[in-house]
């Protein structure tokens, strides 16, 4: 009884785990640049038994990362707003260092610099804050490039303001964050990439698939009410099992 329980009870603990994942990316269907954070089984193996049973295993529930595809592109004709085309990421910086996000849904603080919805500053191509002046009209570039035209300036006055450090490292070198915000494994700071190109007045929203992840839900849902019926099953069996003893 006690190896059934134990199988069970380890096999709705991975279930949990599992929808923990699955209800976190459901959270952030409407959330912007917001990426699908994977899951999945696998076993492991008891460490410290002696002597070693290649049988004996247990589950275990990973992340082994987020999925990387385009999200939809919802135009807002906000001149803060812009999306990536294709692949790459923004980069911000944040009291951690470096970080990068798809969310290309930015505003200026009071300090008049360019931040993300977080309110970290994003980075220009030199690594450093974009200024933006105060009450100017922001243009981006489709090469990521920003002018800006001072509250009553003249129209032929535009000041370039820099370039947004756009970068594009492999997939399989970055690490997410709790915050939703990825960096390099190992910490590091990726090189600008000038081949990538945005959408002004575009945002990109989640790459979650709503009816994928209710699809995974509901199957995750009936697996623990399996693990839990394997349970009270146990107990049914022990609970007969001692009172055929008893009656001896």
């Amino acid at each position: 009884m006690d190896r059934i329980l134990y199988t069970a009870a380890g096999g709705a603990a991975r279930v949990m785990e599992q929808q923990n994942v699955i209800s976190n990316n459901l959270a952030n269907i409407n959330t912007v640049g917001f990426r699908q954070q994977l899951s999945a089984y696998r076993h492991a193996p008891f460490v410290g038994q002696e002597p070693a049973l290649p049988t004996r295993v247990a589950s275990v529930a990973s992340t082994p990362g987020s999925h990387m595809g385009q999200g939809a592109m919802a135009e807002t004709g906000h001149s803060l707003d812009v999306a990536i085309r294709g692949d790459g990421w923004f980069s911000v910086q944040t009291p951690q260092g470096e970080a990068y996000t798809r969310a290309g849904e930015f505003a200026v603080n009071q300090n008049g610099q360019l931040v993300d919805m977080i309110g970290n500053p994003v980075l220009g191509e030199g690594g450093g804050p974009i200024e933006i002046p105060d009450r100017g009209t922001v243009t981006f570039a489709d090469d990521g490039q920003i002018t800006a035209l001072g509250a009553g300036d003249n129209p032929n006055d535009i000041q370039l303001l820099g370039r947004l450090k756009l970068v594009n490292p492999p997939a399989d070198q970055l690490e997410r964050g709790e915050n939703g915000l990825f960096r390099l494994a190992g910490g590091g700071v990726a090189p600008a990439n000038e081949t990538i190109k945005i959408a002004p007045g575009f945002l990109e929203m989640s790459n979650v698939n709503p009816a994928e992840a209710m699809v995974g839900m509901i199957a995750s849902a009936r697996r623990f009410e399996l693990q839990m019926k394997v349970i009270q099953d146990a107990s049914t069996n022990a609970e007969r099992a001692n009172s055929i003893l008893s009656s001896q």
